[in-house]
């Protein structure tokens, strides 16, 4: 049996002479980074690799979704097209915006359900020219996504292979590692909560109280290639993977004068 595989294959790679072997996929193992705007993430990953599948993980109010906005804000702000393929019609373009998102270079498509959702994805990527394509499935049951054939993630990942592309897959569990270059895995560690009265009063009054921001820790569970660093991390501890969310409505606005003064 061994030998008859081995003469089939030597037959079709004669008749694909000249032409790029479906046998060899040539993985680069030293691929440019870049920033994914948080920079614990950046201290832990080296970056995100171009080139290549980026999958993010995570149960609900893990920070996938701080995530994406810090990584569309990074990439629209280096002037980078980017694409996200909305897979349950979640964005909220109105919150993107607030955390620094270039709405302008911003491709959204919003998708109803999963077939539309990798349909979308395979047709941006064919067309090329985005720095930035998002699949955001989070929104998806993971029993749909795990019945997503796994020719589906090597196709996508063979379309990016030698381009600028950076393909981010969201999920709440992994179901693209044997072909993904980076697989992170998100989980919420401990919630901040703010209140309008001084304390102790906001103690007596918990309606009072309002989500301020979460600890969040991020952990690699797979990275295959030598990172090529191109920015700089400073003050991030690359042993912990721990960053912060806040809310909009968390962050101190600048105080703005009346015409008067």
């Amino acid at each position: 049996m061994p030998g008859n595989l081995a003469k089939l294959r030597s037959e079709v790679e004669l008749a694909l002479t000249g032409c790029v072997t479906p046998f060899d996929y040539s993985h680069r193992e030293i691929a440019e980074t870049v920033s994914s705007g948080i920079p614990e993430i950046d201290s832990l990953t080296g970056g995100l690799p171009r080139g290549g599948l980026t999958e993010i993980c995570g149960p609900p109010s893990s920070g996938r979704s701080s995530f994406l906005a810090s990584l569309l804000a990074s990439r629209t702000a280096h002037a980078d097209v980017c694409a996200l393929v909305d897979g349950c019609d979640s964005f909220d373009p109105q919150s993107a915006s607030a955390a620094g998102v270039r709405l302008k270079r911003l491709l959204w498509t919003r998708c109803r359900n999963i077939n539309q959702a990798l349909r979308a994805t395979d047709l941006l990527l064919q067309g090329r020219g985005f720095g930035l394509v998002a699949l955001d499935l989070s929104g998806i049951a993971p029993r749909l996504v795990r019945n997503v054939p796994l020719n589906v993630w090597f196709r996508f990942r063979r379309v990016i292979e030698g381009t600028p592309t950076i393909l981010i897959l969201l999920e709440q569990s992994s179901n693209a590692k044997t072909c993904a270059s980076l697989v992170l895995q998100l989980r919420a560690q401990a919630t901040h909560w703010m209140t309008t009265l001084p304390e102790p009063a906001g103690h007596l009054h918990p309606s009072a109280r309002f989500l301020g921001g979460s600890k969040m820790r991020a952990e690699t569970l797979r990275s295959r290639v030598k990172r090529v660093i191109e920015f700089s991390t400073p003050g991030s501890n690359s042993a912990s993977g721990i960053f912060q969310t806040k809310t909009p409505w968390s962050i101190p606005q600048p105080e703005t004068k009346s015409p008067s003064e």
